[in-house]
């Protein structure tokens, strides 16, 4: 059942909502955000021109990099007396990417997280444990406030504390978690150390995001905890968590909630839009935001969009599980590969445990790549014969191999208990 009955709506019907919202946004950034209003008389469009959603290719794109040299609030689209909360992006280099809210930006946001919530089996009256960071990260606040709107009960544990995480889950009786993919397999094995069966916890749900989880990684997760393994989506700059969300039902992609974010998918390198159903870069323009309103926002994130009805009865737009990202791209001695296509060949072998490392340096002005692999914990077998079976299959797959590949025992690659896990060091010239 959907939380919002715009969920299930028309799409001839939900076309028009997001034509006249097109509309008020252009209109909303050209009067208030300078930035807009250079772009799009550049561009020599004016908010008129764009009367129907197919118009919104003549809009300009806007990149993290606007957001940081529009650094603070170059982009806000209101005064400071109308913002009613501050974020920022989780970045690690450069000026953050500031984001804000009014309210009614969060009454949206709240509203948005609740149908994901709903959407991955959360019911009024469940405990939702959240293991997000909380503070400028959108993922704490934002999961919080929309496990209230749907009426349900929060606690507020944040990131780390694994052994209390598991006390307080245990005690508590929650329903659900919400935190990173390699955080719920940390949490398991912290469960088990403490004499617990992981899968005997009383969590029926994991909701989990912030970070890609290739389908084996996920297939892990739900073996290990029992749990239901469900996806969602968002970013600091378009609104948060909850722009899109796996439906319990099917789990056969993400809904983007298409009454507020207009989705599109283009070539990453030419931003030419791309036919339903071709992978590329995901493409979002707020459709409500009035703190700060995005045109055409290139997420870096690729994947894919099906428009088909979904067997849960929404008719909003799904998207693919993100299968990395554009700034994720390692080129190798000419070769191009993401580290999440290397993931889901690696850990679809029953063996190998679900974490991994990649290092990359120069040796002799060559690229080298170095992949450490997780034995699996029980893992009784042959390491030599494992490692020919690794390599065969990136070969096969791939048509590449590591220059090193690692074979080390269970529990030897660090662990985070806080923010995203990193796979990839790059250690090149």
């Amino acid at each position: 059942m959907a939380y919002n009955p715009v969920e299930t709506r028309d799409r001839a019907e939900l076309r028009e909502l997001q034509a006249e919202r097109l509309r008020e946004t252009v209109e909303r950034a050209y009067e208030n955000v300078p930035f807009y209003r250079e772009q799009l008389d550049e561009m020599g469009v004016a908010p008129e021109d764009i009367q129907d959603v197919e118009d919104v290719e003549q809009l300009p794109m806007t990149t993290k990099e606007d957001f940081r040299d529009e650094y603070p609030d170059g982009l806000f689209a209101v005064d400071d007396d109308a913002v009613r909360r501050i974020h920022a992006s989780s970045g690690t280099t450069g000026k953050p990417k500031i984001v804000a809210y009014t309210e009614g930006d969060l009454a949206v946001w709240s509203e948005v997280v609740a149908r994901s919530l709903k959407a991955a089996g959360v019911d009024p009256g469940d405990t939702v444990q959240n293991a997000y960071g909380y503070g400028l990260f959108t993922g704490g606040l934002g999961l919080h406030y929309g496990v209230e709107e749907l009426g349900a009960t929060v606690i507020p544990i944040g990131s780390g504390g694994t052994q209390r995480q598991v006390e307080l889950m245990t005690d508590l009786e929650s329903d659900a978690l919400a935190c990173t993919p390699s955080y719920s397999l940390y949490l398991a094995e912290t469960a088990e150390e403490m004499g617990h069966e992981p899968a005997e916890l009383p969590i029926s749900t994991i909701i989990f995001g912030a970070e890609p989880c290739t389908d084996p990684m996920r297939a892990e997760i739900e073996e290990r905890l029992g749990v239901n393994g469900i996806d969602i989506y968002g970013l600091s700059e378009i609104i948060g968590p909850g722009v899109s969300n796996e439906c319990h039902e099917a789990q056969e992609g993400l809904h983007i909630w298409e009454d507020h974010f207009y989705p599109e998918v283009v070539d990453p390198a030419t931003g030419e839009p791309l036919p339903e159903g071709e992978e590329g870069e995901l493409v979002l323009t707020t459709l409500t935001k009035e703190a700060l309103p995005v045109l055409r926002y290139r997420t870096g994130d690729l994947t894919t969009l099906d428009y088909d009805t979904c067997e849960c009865g929404r008719t909003m737009v799904r998207m693919d599980n993100v299968t990395g990202r554009t700034d994720d791209l390692l080129i190798v001695r000419g070769i191009n590969l993401y580290p999440s296509e290397i993931e889901h060949v690696v850990l679809d072998i029953e063996e190998v445990a679900p974490h991994y490392r990649i290092d990359l340096y120069t040796e002799e002005n060559m690229d080298v790549m170095e992949l450490t692999v997780e034995l699996a914990e029980d893992f009784e077998g042959d390491e030599a014969e494992l490692r020919e079976v690794i390599l065969e299959r990136l070969s096969n797959v791939l048509s590449f191999t590591p220059d090193e590949l690692d074979l080390v025992p269970s529990g030897s690659i660090a662990r985070t208990e806080v923010g995203k896990v990193q796979r990839v060091y790059d250690r090149r010239d």
